[in-house]
């Protein structure tokens, strides 16, 4: 696990991985993050539908071993990619969350349910609609028209 799409672990300073253990291990103690802890983590409550499928597929991008939890190698390779991570790293790994059905394509309904459920964690109340928004980002990046 020592590696996350080119980014080492082993580049992180000694003083960030004690810092990130000693948060995890405070946060959760059994040293395994499971998904009720990781919502509880980031006080990811009472969401909607939408928004609650958009949380379990983030914990499970993050679960590289699929075991259905969260350990410290784990979080620290997430902590490490979104902290620090490079713009293809993050582009790749914001394509595999997006991209639910792992199909290799994201198509319109993946990108309104995340554009839902981004906009129920954040509590937007924007005047597009997510249907606008949708739209709108697809009659501009799928330039074969194919939907995906």
């Amino acid at each position: 696990m020592g590696n996350m799409d080119g980014k080492a672990v082993e580049e992180l300073s000694t003083t960030e991985c004690h810092q990130w253990y000693k948060k995890f291990m405070t946060e959760c103690p059994s040293g395994q993050l499971t998904l009720y802890e990781f919502k509880q983590f980031f006080g990811l409550k009472n969401l909607s539908l939408a928004a609650n499928k958009y949380v379990e597929q983030m914990f499970e991008t993050f679960d590289f071993n699929k075991d259905g939890y969260i350990d410290f190698m784990e979080y620290v390779a997430a902590l490490s990619l979104v902290l620090k991570g490079k713009v293809d790293q993050k582009l790749r790994w914001y394509f595999k969350l997006y991209d639910v059905d792992g199909n290799g394509c994201i198509d319109r309904g993946e990108l309104l349910n995340i554009i839902k459920a981004i906009r129920a964690i954040n509590r937007c109340n924007e005047a597009m609609t997510a249907e606008e928004f949708t739209n709108m980002v697809f009659d501009k990046i799928d330039t074969n028209g194919d939907g995906e």
